[in-house]
């Protein structure tokens, strides 16, 4: 039987990169600035600065990034709790802000965004 979540972390970099290399380009990045944003944070444990791209949306100075496969994937623990400080790339520009994560009862798990 196929690990479809130790697939996923190890295929996650591969698609990460060339999605934030086009989420950054000045030709490219305005077809998906509106969706996708880089994540910038810093690991809880390891101390190593992050930047993934997220998919979001916004509501003024409020983000939700739904964290898709939640199981799959560990960045969003950095947010658990109290949350923790990050910054976000909107419209070209590096917002900071502060992040926490919460998991429903259904298994999903939202990072929600207050921006500075």
């Amino acid at each position: 039987m196929v690990n479809y979540t130790r697939l996923i972390m190890r295929a996650a970099p591969v698609f990460n990169a060339p999605v934030a290399a086009i989420a950054s380009s000045p030709r490219f990045g305005k077809l998906l600035r509106g969706n996708v944003t880089l994540l910038t944070y810093t690991g809880r444990r390891s101390g190593r600065t992050f930047s993934i791209p997220v998919a979001y949306r916004r509501r003024g100075d409020e983000i939700d990034i739904a964290a898709n496969l939640p199981d799959a994937k560990t960045w969003w623990r950095n947010f658990l709790g109290d949350g923790a400080p990050m910054s976000l790339t909107l419209d070209g520009i590096e917002r900071s802000g502060h992040a926490v994560a919460d998991r429903d009862e259904n298994g999903r798990v939202t990072v929600r965004v207050r921006l500075a």
